[in-house]
């Protein structure tokens, strides 16, 4: 039997992980609550999870304070923040010591799609295997490419803009988080070079069919099989 991901849900409003809970068992994951900074600390030892979702605004000790004492111990459990915050400070801080971050109000769908992005690229990381989506193929070690077998040339920032969309496969990313997280969040350029490097992306990956890299007209970009 498939052992389920362990998720620990941080958060101090009831409401929260009561939701959060009860979406992600249906999603799959075997879910452990806690309230606070301290119980959090107390659980992560205790159970190991597979990754932490972690409230940022907790009532004894700040998620950033919390993921900062599991860092100092040598703790590497994948972090993913809950902020109601969306100042790039506190983004820059919470990637510094997280693997990402949602922000307050959020969609369960958003949130699960992040979780499982974190999930494949710490496995990714230690070299667990490839992204897979249909026949596509992207080794992150080797930095390399395939396509129904075939190798596929691209430059780095076509590579990191294809391993987001693989990490977010199913899901419609918006041309602005494409931006803050493939650009990262200094990037003060023309925020069209989204679509130029989709563009470029598409004559390479989809040279072959079926083409999966689609456009959603005012919404974003998705990589996904076409619907019949």
């Amino acid at each position: 039997m498939l052992q389920k991901d362990r998720i620990l849900v941080v958060d101090d409003e009831p409401y929260i992980t009561d939701l959060l809970s009860t979406g992600l068992e249906f999603e799959g994951f075997a879910v452990e609550v806690a309230s606070t900074g301290t119980e959090a600390m107390q659980k992560v030892r205790a159970t190991r999870p597979d990754l932490v979702l972690l409230d940022v605004m907790l009532p004894d000790i700040e998620g950033i304070d919390v993921c900062r004492r599991w860092r100092e111990e040598g703790e590497a459990v994948p972090v993913l923040f809950l902020t109601a915050r969306d100042a790039t400070d506190d983004k820059l801080v919470g990637l510094a010591l997280g693997d990402d971050y949602v922000t307050k109000p959020f969609s369960l769908s958003e949130v699960v799609a992040r979780i499982r992005a974190v999930l494949r690229r710490s496995r990714d990381e230690s070299g667990d295997g490839p992204l897979r989506f249909a026949d596509l193929i992207m080794d992150i070690e080797s930095h390399e490419v395939w396509r129904q077998g075939v190798l596929i040339d691209l430059t780095a920032t076509e590579f990191n803009l294809l391993q987001y969309l693989l990490e977010n496969a199913r899901r419609v990313v918006s041309k602005f988080e494409i931006l803050d997280q493939v650009w990262g969040y200094g990037f003060e350029g023309d925020p069209n070079i989204v679509e130029t490097y989709i563009s470029y992306l598409r004559k390479k990956v989809d040279e072959f069919d079926p083409p999966l890299i689609h456009t959603l007209r005012r919404v974003g970009y998705t990589l996904r099989l076409p619907r019949p």
